[in-house]
């Protein structure tokens, strides 16, 4: 654990280095200057490879719960929740630029420091649930602030603490996918010991995938609730129910696509299992889509979580229609409808493959690794099956192809999000109760 000194030396460079502001220490606690315009929230100009889409962090602002809480708690349960949320604002501040460096090593849980801010979120909840659960008093008593991501506005700050709860459940789920991107990052080693972590580096992904769509479908349908529809209008972009749960299907989303990677690669799985599992990924992406498309998502992270969702959708479309148009081959379907099944494919490839340059073309920039799974299999089978199995069409055009493709079959979705439950409020909140040391409503 920081001494109260070290934490607030080790807030202070880090917001230096992160915000360009100045900090002045007044009274025990951390007042910021806003420094140079435009220098607030920087970005990375540069992400490297990316395989899950992960928005930047949002960052909590120091805040000092001595004055708004000093005369309604005893010093031990401020110096705590104080403590707690000044290791978040430090650890989250030097995770940030990191999150987007172009490559990073991966251990097998994705990474010790995002494991790391990942418990200190969740050892920092129970105790923030004493402000929020029992009618609590003092629950509009602080002023939260993040600096934001996606939304055009630097940094929101809202004075209840469910707000916090939300950006807290935010972060976590920000966190997994960024744990979840580094699992999945290939190994270039040829080592056949190498290859099988990798496997079950996919595996691991799929659970913290499932993981990261639990709070994010508990923040939608637990924690939204709880707060004031004024302040749930004041949102920033990044905490909108929209995009928690383009968010949330993101995550399954690319949790069945690492799945249908692994059925690609296994001898044992059928082309039915496998055109199962790539039209339950175009509903996904299609739901995500429809979420965020009318969202003014159009600040540095947002544009590119829009570019995002659109390239997978068109991507899971190609896989869909090329395992669709090789089972339709089979059937007694004829040979016209299967051609138009895998010609709706190469259309789909195409569109892709645009989508694709550019999603990794708007800033911050970003490139695609060495390709696996479903988009190794597009780009190596589709070319090559489609000249020899569909009909020439001459110069029809990709509208009338298009219409002509028959309907994806309709598969009810497999993965659902963890059941996430937020912890038990710290006991030491009953305790203060018993004692009287704190008035409820």
């Amino acid at each position: 654990m920081f001494s109260d000194y070290c934490m607030r030396r080790a807030c202070r460079e880090c917001f230096q280095d992160l915000r360009g502001t100045k900090f002045e220490e007044k009274m025990g606690c951390l007042l910021s200057t806003p420094g140079v315009a435009g220098e607030t929230r920087r970005r990375p100009k540069n992400i490297g490879e990316v395989l899950v889409f992960v928005p930047g962090l949002r960052i909590p602002m120091p805040l000092d719960f001595a004055q708004p809480l000093g005369d309604g708690l005893p010093k031990s349960m401020v110096e705590r929740l104080s403590a707690l949320r000044t290791r978040i604002v430090v650890m989250a501040g030097q995770e940030a630029p990191m999150t987007t460096k172009p490559r990073r090593t991966a251990t097998t849980h994705g990474g010790s420091t995002l494991a790391d801010l990942q418990q200190v979120l969740e050892d920092y909840l129970p105790v923030l649930l004493g402000l929020v659960e029992n009618g609590n008093h003092i629950k509009h008593n602080l002023q939260f602030c993040w600096i934001n991501q996606e939304d055009g506005v630097e940094e929101t700050t809202m004075s209840d603490s469910w707000y916090e709860v939300l950006s807290v459940l935010h972060l976590m789920a920000v966190i997994s996918l960024s744990q979840a991107n580094l699992l999945l990052l290939p190994n270039t080693s040829t080592d056949v010991h190498q290859y099988k972590v990798l496997e079950e580096c996919k595996r691991a992904s799929v659970d913290i995938f499932l993981k990261a769509a639990g709070y994010l479908d508990f923040a939608v349908q637990q924690v939204l609730p709880q707060l004031p529809l004024e302040l749930r209008n004041a949102l920033p972009l990044d905490l909108t129910e929209g995009v928690l749960k383009a968010l949330c299907l993101q995550a399954l989303g690319q949790g069945v696509e690492v799945q249908l990677g692994m059925a690609i690669d296994s001898i044992k799985a059928t082309l039915a299992v496998k055109r199962r599992l790539a039209c339950e990924m175009v509903k996904y992406w299609h739901e995500a889509q429809e979420c965020i498309m009318d969202l003014p998502l159009a600040n540095g992270w947002g544009e590119k979580h829009k570019l995002f969702i659109q390239w997978k959708h068109v991507e899971a479309k190609a896989v869909a229609y090329y395992l669709h148009g090789l089972i339709l081959e089979e059937g007694n379907t004829s040979a016209e409808i299967a051609a138009a099944a895998l010609q709706a494919a190469e259309e789909y490839l195409k569109e892709s493959k645009k989508a694709c340059e550019s999603f990794h073309t708007t800033p911050p920039l970003s490139r695609n690794p060495p390709l696996w799974g479903a988009s190794q299999y597009l780009v190596e089978r589709i070319p090559k099956d489609i000249s020899t199995k569909t009909i020439n069409w001459g110069s029809i055009k990709h509208e009338m192809i298009m219409q002509l493709a028959p309907a994806l079959p309709d598969f009810v979705l497999s993965l659902k999000p963890d059941e996430y439950q937020l912890p038990l409020m710290d006991p030491s909140w009953n305790d203060l109760q018993v004692q009287n040391l704190f008035r409820t409503k």
